[in-house]
């Protein structure tokens, strides 16, 4: 159980049956689809950490990744984005207690 709360890649692909990595899309490609997917569907801040870190792995920028939220507003709506935002920042490293 602490193994799909943490999303560890090998119990996830076990659990369904599929290879996370496997898409013709590319690593990076497919790694930033699966990031838009987590903050469409409001997923857990374990979610978030597992996501951006395959994504960077994979060759994704900081800046991809901050840009993601802003592509994704339009469809998802401006309040999902505000609210996924602080988890990605915390992903990412950013100190989101920082005064802006």
């Amino acid at each position: 159980m602490r193994r799909l709360a943490l999303n560890d890649e090998s119990t996830v692909e076990t659990v369904l049956g599929a290879d996370l990595g496997g898409s013709g899309l590319g690593a990076r490609t497919a790694a930033l689809l699966r990031l838009a997917a987590l903050v469409a569907t409001d997923s857990p801040s374990a979610s978030y950490q597992w996501g951006v870190s395959v994504a960077l792995a994979a060759g994704a920028t900081e800046d991809e990744i901050v840009d993601l939220l802003l592509v994704l507003a339009p469809i998802v709506g401006v309040a999902r984005v505000t609210a996924a935002a602080p988890e990605l920042g915390v992903a990412l490293g950013y100190d989101m207690d920082a005064e802006v």
